[in-house]
């Protein structure tokens, strides 16, 4: 399927056919057009951003790839799941991601598991354009309302940083986003954005590419920042970030790339070649959840808070409540546990052993995936999975994986199930 994201001065006489038309901030003048972010450039202004071109066409491109993943039905391709996608994008100066282009379809390949053919054209909106507003924060932190993000964010002010707090607004979770950001000293700063893409018909729910437009807000909020080369902080532990597949058959839909190395490494690699001066930092790829937790600088104002956080991957699913069995879920609990701190979170299923059988059957593919490793070796479990991965970082993340599969290994036996 095509997609066109575009400006609307660049927008086509006509709808051309089998093709899906966005336009980035405005109303659609084509009929069954969808639209991004409408209205988006009137708030920027209004906060005092004025982006360079770079940062401006980052955050195009990244709105662009998140419209364009739910505009396209997976069960309409051949195999149920790996789609051909083809996207033309306006941008300010499209020069740059042009000669790149072969690295941004990489970048995808990973991200989504989809083959992209992209291309960039000419005539996209402009920056917004205002008088900056003055800033006194050091550094960007990602903020999602989620345990690992909430870990971060006492760690870096800990360390006696500034964070310039990003979220995305999402149900619920806004509200816990605000309150963590105050908590943190960082409340006059923290900037929740919403990319805001509607449309016509049916939408893809599986959105793997929703993190890229979380980075684009990240690389915005950077323009705010006065230092050189500002950081961005990514704070994910090392288990859910490689996010090994537990079972052979959940190479695919069941792991996800969000904040995968891999992708991450080739995503600071186009930063740098469009000319985007921002380091992306995760300091905890190294660690389990448990470890975040057992290691976070303010343990007073984590247990306070720790528990009202948001982990499950089907939080919707049961009215904004956590299922208690899904990996996320299940890496929680494990941390909790190994903290050694009671965890107050309000899950549907509380016991592993009540949680009876899912299509995705997660508890099963634990098990499975600590016993392998276990009576095979953490080596066999991960087979190629860090054959992407330097020399020097492999004995890390297989550390990594290993003590992150102990914990869940120890929750699994508390709930009986081995």
């Amino acid at each position: 399927m095509k997609i066109l994201c575009s400006s609307q001065k660049a927008l086509p006489g006509r709808l051309p056919p089998d093709s899906r038309v966005f336009t980035f901030f405005e109303a659609p003048a084509l009929s069954g057009s969808g639209r991004i972010a409408h209205g988006w450039l009137r708030e920027l202004e209004n906060a005092g951003y004025a982006p360079s071109v770079p940062v401006w066409d980052f955050v195009l491109f990244c709105f662009a790839i998140y419209a364009a993943d739910v505009a396209v039905l997976r069960k309409g391709s051949p195999d149920g799941w790996t789609r051909q996608i083809e996207l033309e994008v306006t941008l300010n100066d499209p020069g740059p991601w042009e000669i790149n282009r072969l690295l941004v379809e990489r970048m995808l390949r990973v991200l989504t598991g989809d083959f992209w053919t992209l291309s960039f054209r000419a005539n996209g909106p402009t920056p917004p354009r205002t008088q900056r507003r003055p800033c006194d924060r050091d550094c960007v932190a990602l903020l999602s309302g989620g345990l690992d993000s909430l870990v971060g964010g006492i760690d870096f002010t800990a360390q006696g940083h500034k964070p310039l707090f990003v979220s995305q607004l999402a149900f619920e979770d806004s509200a816990r986003q605000i309150a963590y950001a105050t908590a943190l000293g960082g409340g006059d700063w923290h900037q929740q954005w919403s990319h805001g893409v509607f449309f016509e018909g049916k939408k893809e729910t599986s959105t793997r590419a929703r993190s890229l437009a979380f980075y684009g807000l990240a690389v915005l909020a950077t323009s705010l920042l006065t230092v050189c080369q500002p950081v961005i902080w990514v704070p994910e532990n090392g288990l859910i970030s490689l996010n090994p597949p537990l079972l052979p058959g959940r190479m695919a839909s069941l792991s996800t790339r969000t904040t995968h190395p891999q992708f991450m490494g080739l995503l600071q690699e186009l930063l740098s070649a469009i000319g985007v001066n921002a380091r992306l930092s995760m300091p905890y790829r190294f660690k389990t959840k448990g470890e975040m937790l057992e290691e976070c600088a303010n343990q007073t104002l984590l247990v306070q808070l720790a528990s009202d956080t948001t982990s499950c991957g089907r939080f919707r699913t049961y009215n904004r409540m956590h299922c208690g069995r899904c990996v996320p879920c299940m890496v929680r609990k494990a941390a909790f546990q190994r903290w050694g701190t009671t965890d107050s979170t309000n899950y549907k299923f509380p016991s592993l052993s009540t949680a009876g059988k899912t299509s995705a059957d997660d508890p099963m593919a634990v098990a499975c995936a600590v016993l392998s490793a276990e009576q095979r070796g953490i080596d066999s479990f991960l087979g190629a999975t860090l054959s992407f991965a330097p020399d020097a970082d492999r004995q890390h993340y297989r550390r990594v994986v290993l003590a992150g599969l102990a914990e869940l290994g120890a929750l699994l036996r508390k709930d009986g199930l081995l």
